[in-house]
């Protein structure tokens, strides 16, 4: 049995697409990871009302589904809309928020 500890998160990150947005700044980010699938909005700069964004990441909206059931584990929409499902939700998230935006940016 796997521990959440025991993962390596990110280390088969896939971003499968990234669209900028037609009006305005941000960038919409589609990927896996760790047997989820994500879809996320990045900014180049932080929100303006940093309660917007997680933590201080530049996402101002993310999504992720467990592919192995289907099930949405988490999502954020400039606010907690459904709280992480369980640690490996957490570390994903805390993955992507520690750099998605640098790496999309960058």
């Amino acid at each position: 049995m796997t521990h959440a500890d025991d993962l390596d998160v990110g280390h088969d990150l896939e971003i499968t697409k990234t669209t900028r947005r037609a009006v305005g700044a941000g960038t919409w980010v589609s990927g896996t990871l760790s047997g989820h699938r994500f879809e996320a909005l990045v900014f180049p700069e932080h929100a303006d009302n940093p309660e917007w964004e997680i933590g201080d990441s530049r996402i101002s909206k993310l999504w992720i589904q467990r592919l192995a059931d289907k099930r949405e584990v988490f999502n954020w929409d400039r606010g907690p809309d459904r709280l992480a499902a369980d640690d490996t939700t957490l570390q994903i998230v805390a993955f992507l928020a520690g750099g998605l935006a640098d790496y999309i940016y960058s």
